[in-house]
This record gives structure tokens, sequence and C-alpha cells, in this order.
């Protein structure tokens, strides 16, 4: 058996890109999953988006010790770490950038810690692709 996951687009527009994951876990969890692939994205410009900027994220992380987002890259920067509920919001601070360190693509990565079947999350992602 393994996680029931799912990522959805709620918003594809010109100024954000909105993606929904979710996660219902057996206690498998998942580690440095590709949740949002920036190369096969554009950009508000129309061009394909070589980095990230996230806005705004809102979380709710049961039963896993945390969830790590990471932009993924030789090594991985850390874009959040989650545990418990609630909202993170850059945006007044003009977002938290993909500092584009050396190697990898920029994707958002995934990674749960410390879980057991019946752990879970719902997070969702604002980010504006540059």
């Amino acid at each position: 058996m393994a996680d029931t996951v799912d990522t959805k687009v709620i918003n594809r527009g010109k100024r954000y890109y909105v993606v929904h994951l979710q996660n219902r876990s057996d206690g498998t969890g998942e580690s440095g999953i590709t949740k949002v692939d920036i190369s096969g994205l554009t950009n508000a410009a129309g061009a394909t988006a070589t980095y990230s900027v996230v806005d705004r994220i809102e979380y709710s992380v049961w039963g896993f010790n945390h969830v790590r987002l990471d932009w993924d890259h030789t090594t991985d920067d850390e874009i959040a770490t989650l545990s418990g509920q609630g909202i993170i919001d850059w945006q007044p601070a003009g977002g938290n950038v993909d500092p584009q360190t050396t190697g990898g693509t920029g994707d958002i990565l995934l990674t749960t810690n410390g879980g057991a079947s019946g752990s879970g999350y719902d997070i969702t992602l604002w980010i504006r692709l540059k």
C-alpha cells in the first residue's frame, strides 16, 4: 500500500500559480517528491519559468513530525518546514525567492517526516513564476 496523494492546480493565472497538495498516509511517507515542475510552466511574460517566488502557504499537517518544502538544487534550499496548522505570508516582504543556488531544477519538492497511518497534510501554495 502507499500514501494517497493529490496535487491539484487551483489557479494558473498571470499573477499566481496556486496549487493544493494533499496526503493521507498509510505510514509510507514521501521523500523529495516533485510537487511543482517549474520547467513545465510559463511565467507572466509567456516564457518558460526558470525560478519561483512563494508568496503564501496555508497548511494543516497532522500525524507527521513535519513536512518540508524545498527548491531542488544540488543542495536543496528550504522553503519552509511545516507542522500543525497556519499561514505563512511572505508577500509583504516581496515573497520567499528561490536563491537559485548551483545545480538542480528549482522544482518544488516535498518530504514528510515521522508519519504513521492516519497522518496527512493539506497545503496550498501561492507561487509567482519568474
